[in-house]
């Protein structure tokens, strides 16, 4: 099913994501985000896809695996208090997400040594290290940048 975006649409889905990478913590769901989209829940996620390439949720736990990651890094939290910080209700849900795009467990994660990025500026680092799904472009696990191949791919 072909679904046309118009440029009305897209200003309303960019502030459903805006929220999304915002207050990505808080309890969202699909309703909530269509009503700040003024759309139904329907089209909403239909047209959210077809704008973006990913589901609301599938956007959504992205970012919250996004932050896991830097609060993981900091070392000072558990992974439980971590699963809870980023807005995730259930351990097992969370550590699994985590492992399908990060290729490892949330504990491994943070039990691995990560000083050799911390000279690295936050607004770089987010670019190397977001969370890549396996099959989308980036699935080797890093981005693709214009022009190039993703060795992913090439396999």
């Amino acid at each position: 099913m072909l679904v046309c975006v118009t440029l009305e649409d897209l200003v309303r889905l960019r502030r459903a994501r805006d929220v999304m990478d915002r207050d990505y913590a808080r309890p969202l769901d699909v309703p909530a985000l269509a009503a700040v989209a003024l759309m139904s829940p329907g089209h909403f996620s239909r047209s959210f896809r077809a704008a973006f390439g990913e589901t609301p949720y599938s956007y959504l736990m992205t970012r919250r695996i996004e932050r896991a990651k830097a609060l993981l890094r900091r070392g000072d939290l558990s992974v439980t208090e971590v699963c809870f910080e980023v807005g995730c209700t259930s351990l097992g849900s969370f550590s699994s997400r985590f492992t399908e795009l990060v290729g490892e467990s949330p504990s491994a994660y943070r039990a691995r040594r990560h000083e050799e990025g911390a000279a690295i500026p936050a607004c770089v680092a987010k670019v190397f290290t977001r969370p890549v799904r396996a099959g989308r472009p980036g699935a080797s696990g890093r981005p693709v940048r214009i022009g190039e191949a993703d060795p992913a791919a090439a396999s």
